[in-house]
């Protein structure tokens, strides 16, 4: 097929039962339950790249889907397009917004940067409306959100994040010659209030993430925010580069995939 065009499509699900976005042979994926609904729309095989892969059980706003398509494809509405796949994909994906971009394009090598939302909930009532997208700390009273957002700043920055990834993903990625580096340009704890229920929230935005670096990043953090480390013990942590030096990994209930961003310009509404 010669591509005239990228269809770009802003995607959020609710990750919980998904084995993740990308596809697996018996499994229900996003990326398996998107690509059905395009090519049920456009009668063709559709080949599907995203802007980063979620693990089984993470949640989604913003992740972006970049699909070649022909001349004729363009000249489809853009409401017409986006109501007809809204009434295909399944009721925990939503269609979020669709763009145009050129045939070149990708979602994942275009982008400039990805931002995550974590969420937590202290405390013996169990969360209501926030229930399957917040890591639920039962019977803990409180975090300490100053000490952790203190240690967090040691891995703003260029680092080698080696000990917060999946020691096998890590071990896949130096044998195939490639780089364990991240480069993150924001990351902060806060308390904030969501549908009337107060949440411990860790933000984080870089150029690309490890598997399982976000919630490794969050489970050591909150051994300091309980009290059961210190925020030197994160900096420590980081310059091991082994994984067994962090602390857990944190469960991906939740983790948010909040926002993209491309270069300026790069998108354009699909008319």
């Amino acid at each position: 097929m010669e591509a005239a065009a990228t269809l770009v499509i802003k995607l959020g699900y609710r990750g919980g039962d998904f084995a993740g976005f990308a596809e697996q042979p018996g499994q229900r994926t996003v990326a398996g339950e998107l690509r059905r609904a395009l090519e049920t729309y456009l009668r063709r095989p559709c080949e599907l790249t995203c802007a980063g892969r979620t693990d089984a059980g993470v949640h989604a706003l913003a992740q972006h889907v970049s699909v070649p398509v022909t001349q004729d494809e363009l000249s489809i509405a853009g409401r017409r397009l986006e109501r007809s796949l809204s009434a295909i994909v399944p009721d925990d994906i939503s269609i979020r917004g669709l763009y145009c971009a050129t045939p070149e394009f990708s979602a994942r090598f275009d982008a400039t940067s990805r931002s995550y939302r974590y969420r937590i909930s202290c405390g013996n009532a169990r969360p209501v409306l926030g229930w399957g997208h917040v890591w639920w700390l039962w019977g803990a009273p409180s975090l300490d959100v100053e000490a952790m957002d203190a240690a967090a700043q040691c891995l703003v920055g260029e680092h080698d994040f080696r000990s917060f990834c999946k020691v096998s993903s890590a071990e896949a990625i130096l044998a195939d010659g490639r780089s364990t580096s991240r480069e993150l340009t924001h990351l902060g704890v806060s308390r904030v209030c969501e549908a009337g229920e107060d949440l411990v929230v860790l933000d984080v935005t870089g150029n690309a993430f490890l598997h399982n670096m976000v919630r490794a990043i969050t489970g050591t953090l909150v051994e300091v925010g309980r009290g059961h480390r210190s925020g030197a013990w994160v900096a420590e942590a980081l310059a091991a580069c082994n994984r067994a030096a962090a602390g857990p990994t944190a469960p991906a209930c939740g983790l948010t995939f909040e926002r993209v961003t491309y270069p300026e310009g790069s998108l354009v509404p699909w008319a």
